[in-house]
């Protein structure tokens, strides 16, 4: 599952509750009868599928560290084996210099990939953080109207009782 395709498909179910929910008698259609049961226990997977959210967000970040340190001791072991060979076959000063000059272009190489790799990962994780942020906007809407649903409710039965 992709992250916060749970989060989107709780936030689908409370909109069918609403939606196939019956209407009140005189509500005209805006008010209607839910289950407040079913809503706060989708409410409550909801709070239950966030941490799940950041521990998805904190492994990326963990794998992306990884891969970066990872390229930078390729990079370094790459740097260190050009060296080595450079020196055992260096008895020429063009040889010497040949060699030190693939070893810059391997290091250059390696830490562009560096950079190319972490804005790529942070790129990834910006999205995701940001699809995480929007998911989180939605159910906050979701959740206040359904608050509101239940306050027209309460207010609509005080408001009958009076005689």
């Amino acid at each position: 599952m992709q992250p916060g395709e749970e989060l989107e498909n709780l936030v689908a179910e409370l909109e069918d509750i609403v939606s196939q929910a019956k209407s009140t008698f005189g509500g005209g259609g805006q008010k209607k009868i839910v289950d407040s049961e079913e809503i706060y226990q989708i409410i409550d997977d909801i709070k239950d599928t966030f941490p799940e959210e950041f521990a998805t967000a904190r492994r990326i970040l963990k794998e992306q560290d990884e891969i970066l340190a990872h390229a930078q001791q390729q990079a370094d072991s790459i740097i260190a084996d050009a060296q080595q060979q450079a020196m055992i076959l260096a008895g020429d000063q063009e040889v010497v210099r040949l060699a030190q000059q693939k070893a810059d272009d391997i290091r250059d190489a390696a830490q562009q990939y560096e950079r190319d790799t972490r804005y790529n990962a942070e790129e990834y994780v910006e999205e995701i953080l940001e699809h995480l942020e929007d998911n989180l906007k939605s159910i906050v809407v979701q959740v206040t109207r359904c608050r509101q649903t239940l306050t027209d409710k309460a207010g609509g039965r005080s408001g009958q009782q009076s005689w």
